[in-house]
C-alpha cells in the first residue's frame, strides 16, 4: 500500500461505504477501498444455490395459482355473509348533516 500523502484525506463515500481516498492538490479520488461485505457464498456452491432459488420460485408460483383457483370460491363466500348480515340488519334511514340542523 502506498504513503499517504500530506495532501490526502479520507472519507466515507455515502451510497456504497466505501473508504475515498482524496487528494486535495488533484481534487479527485485517488483511491478507493470497498467496504467487507460480509460472508460472500463460494462458487462452488452455485448450483446448489440457483436450484434452491428456482424451487422457492416453483413454490411461490404454485402458491400463486391455487389463490387463484379459489380465489372465485373466496370472494363468493365473502359476498355471501356480508349479504346474510346485511339481511339481518334493520333498515333505517341515514343520518345526514343538515337534518341535524
Amino acid at each position: 500500500m502506498s504513503k499517504k500523502l500530506d495532501s490526502e484525506f479520507d472519507t466515507a463515500c455515502p451510497c456504497c461505504s466505501a473508504t475515498l481516498v482524496i487528494d486535495t492538490n488533484l481534487r479527485r479520488v485517488v483511491r478507493h477501498e470497498e467496504p467487507s461485505r460480509g460472508e460472500r457464498p463460494e462458487l462452488s456452491h452455485a448450483e446448489r444455490i440457483l436450484a434452491e432459488e428456482a424451487a422457492r420460485r416453483d413454490a411461490l408460483f404454485a402458491r400463486s395459482v391455487q389463490a387463484e383457483r379459489t380465489r372465485d370460491d373466496d370472494l363468493s363466500k365473502r359476498f355471501e355473509e356480508a349479504l346474510r348480515q346485511a339481511g339481518n340488519e334493520p333498515v333505517t334511514k341515514p343520518t345526514r348533516d343538515f337534518d341535524l340542523d
